[in-house]
């Protein structure tokens, strides 16, 4: 909003002089119309103090209408760990408009934008702010989202109208004068290849368009239609979060590629020589970059030779599903790792578990975003697009851990002799969840019962297509069973999934795949075809189904991505074998969701109703 200065200099004056006028348009004409197709930026250039105040303070309109801003919704901060995109551009383009048409008391703003803001839940606070300040709200999402890989709703290909790889939307913002609070807010699809979105537009007015019409809620205010009687039950059921009350996002190691490594005694090797080096030095060597805010080189070998340099610090990491690598772990953040994330890692002790889950997608593929661990993991375990959560089973008392460890087993475990008092740790379950399961079953299921049967609902396909669109918007939310004994059919669903997810089921004693061929076992271009996945020309696993070659778990095809992030590496016998267990987890993990499928129907018939 700053005013260029007067100046003499050669083409100045004229430049001057117009950011004169357009500061008197901006700040003192009363606009009633605003168009345009403002600019998408999500690492906006545009920080200065007046918009980022308008964003995120808020302002008093002239008639007394209090605006919160979007960084808050319902009264309270979003919460939101990292709510950069409501710092893009175009954000702030509606931002500013949305503050002229209040100033003016009405008018109109009409705007084709990066559609994001339609149902991302970072973006509630800015819908329920546009709802406050306008009557009426249209919108026209024209999708063409290559970055979700968007389709027709009957499979066909939809095009962008823009050459560009985020969907847009037209959106028509009114505000009247005089008129009561309330907003009615309509929406309406267009798909398909860009020609035929060009003609609808050039035939379409605001009269034609078949509008349905949306009643956006607490808390998340969707301006896309939704299931309204479906969302109502699936809100009835408890958060995740809401059972598992400690829980924090992966680890962020900022370098992984210095910092996670296939092997403990890699880790041991690379820790020595980095401590060990020159900054800049360590910088060539490791291919590290430019330092980042929270990570840097200085910051890194610091926490290294401050923490003293011990085995004792290897830890095992889960970094994708069924991918275990290995860590070195102070637990000290900015160090090296740059979120290590110890409030609730420290917790991941022998004998825990921690459950894996998301907040959001924002991919458009169907909700598989669930793993189990055993010991800490990596923020993008399910997902390259969103981060991954963990809620630890059990969590320990501050002072009661000390740290043992060997190369050849590599978890945080109790002294003496890897034996602990379980009365030093204790379950992270909301009290009002366990005493409510209790006083309904007549039994108290252990903190595991109560893992396995969300696990095993979470795997349930039924599960996952009822509530899809919801699951890829906020935590996901669990339906307890009233009946006891059915409550434990599932939960023994669930336990199985659980042993095989984490190679520790007795069923993975038979794998059903099996190596093949003669070679040097280096992974040099992974092929699927007819049953068998090939690591180069001559050797291959056999025994892949189909089905299981395709298997998704959160973002990543599982037995492609295991493969491919070892290209150009030897497989050992140990890494061969894992595979095969891992082609046999898959497997029976697809009999079981069967089984669960069998089971599901009968648990929303009486459900538990929480408070």
């Amino acid at each position: 909003m700053e005013e260029l200065a007067q100046s003499d200099l050669p083409g100045m004056a004229s430049l001057s002089e117009e950011s004169h006028l357009a500061g008197q348009v901006k700040k003192e004409t009363p606009i009633l119309v605003i168009l345009g197709n403002p600019p998408y930026a999500g690492h906006s250039a545009n920080k200065g103090k007046w918009i980022t105040d308008l964003l995120k303070k808020g302002y008093t309109s002239p008639d007394g209408n209090k605006d919160d801003g979007y960084y808050r919704v319902d009264g309270k901060p979003l919460g939101e760990k990292n709510p950069k995109w409501l710092q893009d551009d175009y954000v702030k383009f509606i931002r500013f408009a949305q503050w002229k048409i209040d100033h003016a008391g009405e008018g109109v703003l009409g705007y084709i934008s990066n559609h994001s803001y339609l149902d991302n839940p970072t973006f509630r606070g800015m819908r329920q702010s546009l709802m406050k300040s306008f009557n009426e709200i249209y919108v026209v999402d024209l999708h063409g989202n290559a970055l979700k890989k968007e389709k027709c709703p009957d499979g066909s290909k939809d095009e962008n109208v823009f050459d560009i790889m985020q969907g847009v939307a037209i959106a028509l913002f009114i505000k009247k004068k005089g008129e009561k609070k309330g907003c009615r807010v309509y929406h309406s699809d267009i798909w398909g290849l860009r020609e035929k979105k060009y003609s609808w537009l050039l035939k379409g007015d605001i009269k034609s368009v078949k509008w349905k019409k949306l009643t956006p809620k607490s808390e998340f205010y969707i301006f896309v239609p939704r299931e309204e009687r479906l969302q109502a039950l699936y809100e009835k059921y408890p958060k995740i979060t809401d059972i598992f009350p400690v829980y924090s996002v992966g680890i962020v190691t900022a370098r992984d590629h210095l910092t996670i490594k296939w092997s403990p005694e890699e880790v041991w090797s690379t820790i020595l020589n980095f401590s060990k080096l020159d900054k800049e030095l360590a910088r060539r060597a490791y291919n590290l970059g430019k330092d980042a805010r929270d990570w840097k080189i200085e910051f890194a070998q610091k926490d290294l030779l401050e923490s003293g340099l011990d085995k004792n610090k290897i830890v095992a990491i889960l970094y994708r599903p069924f991918d275990v690598r290995y860590t070195y772990y102070t637990g000290k953040s900015r160090g090296f790792i740059c979120m290590p994330r110890p409030e609730v890692m420290r917790h991941m002790q022998k004998g825990n578990i921690g459950l894996i889950t998301h907040k959001r997608e924002e991919l458009d593929i169907k909700w598989s975003h669930t793993f189990i661990t055993n010991c800490i993991s990596e923020h993008g375990l399910l997902s390259s697009k969103t981060t991954c959560y963990h809620f630890p089973l059990y969590f320990y008392k501050k002072g009661q851990l000390k740290k043992r460890i060997s190369l050849d087993n590599p978890m945080l475990v109790f002294e003496p002799d890897a034996k602990y008092d379980s009365k030093e740790r204790k379950p992270n379950l909301a009290p009002e969840i366990s005493d409510k399961l209790t006083q309904v079953y007549k039994n108290k299921p252990t903190p595991e019962r109560i893992l396995y049967y969300i696990y095993s609902v979470f795997y349930s396909n039924i599960y996952r297509e009822k509530y899809g669109e919801f699951l890829k918007t906020d935590f996901p939310r669990i339906p307890f069973a009233q009946n006891y004994k059915l409550f434990e059919k599932v939960a023994d669903q669930g336990k199985e999934l659980v042993d095989l997810h984490l190679l520790r089921s007795p069923d993975l004693s038979l794998p059903v795949a099996k190596f093949q061929g003669k070679g040097d076992n280096k992974v040099e271009k992974v092929r699927y075809e007819k049953n068998q996945v090939y690591i180069n020309p001559s050797q291959y696993f056999d025994g892949v189904k189909p089905e299981i070659w395709n298997y998704q778990i959160g973002g990543y095809q599982v037995c492609a991505k295991w493969l491919k992030d070892r290209k150009g590496r030897t497989l050992s016998l140990d890494d061969i074998k894992h595979y095969c267990q891992v082609v046999t987890a898959l497997e029976k993990t697809i009999e079981i969701q069967k089984e669960i499928d069998k089971l599901y129907p009968k648990v929303e018939l009486e459900i538990i109703k929480f408070n």
